[in-house]
Formats: structure tokens, C-alpha cells, sequence
């Protein structure tokens, strides 16, 4: 049986960015490495997906707060 891996322009696709976007992203440690090519199981990327803080989360400027004067 082959493992099948995911490379970065599949993990881009798999989670509908682009891979200048995917760039950007923390990705998690790969399953595999052949030589300098990374290579994650599908169900890797699913469950570091499903993880990951939404957008917004913990980041930004806060809001300034109208005050009644």
C-alpha cells in the first residue's frame, strides 16, 4: 500500500488559499521530508485546520471605546 502525501500546492488547494497565502500560515511540523520537499498526511492538514484559531482571534488594534461625555 502507498502513502500518499500532500505538498504545499495540495495543502493550498485542500484548504482553498492560495500558496502565496499559505506562505503566511504556521503550517504543523511535516510527516515526511524528502530531501528539502515537505509532505503532510491529508489527515494532518484536517485536524491542524479544524485547530487553528479563526480569523481575528487574540490579534488587532483594539477598539476604541466612545465615551459619553
Amino acid at each position: 500500500m502507498t502513502t500518499e502525501y500532500l505538498g504545499v500546492k495540495q495543502v493550498a488547494e485542500r484548504l482553498g488559499i492560495t500558496q502565496g497565502a499559505l506562505l503566511s500560515l504556521r503550517l504543523p511540523e511535516p510527516d515526511a521530508l524528502i530531501g528539502r520537499t515537505r509532505g503532510w498526511l491529508p489527515s494532518t492538514i484536517d485536524e491542524w485546520n479544524a485547530n487553528r484559531p479563526g480569523r481575528g482571534v487574540g490579534g488587532g488594534r483594539p477598539r476604541k471605546h466612545k465615551t459619553d461625555e
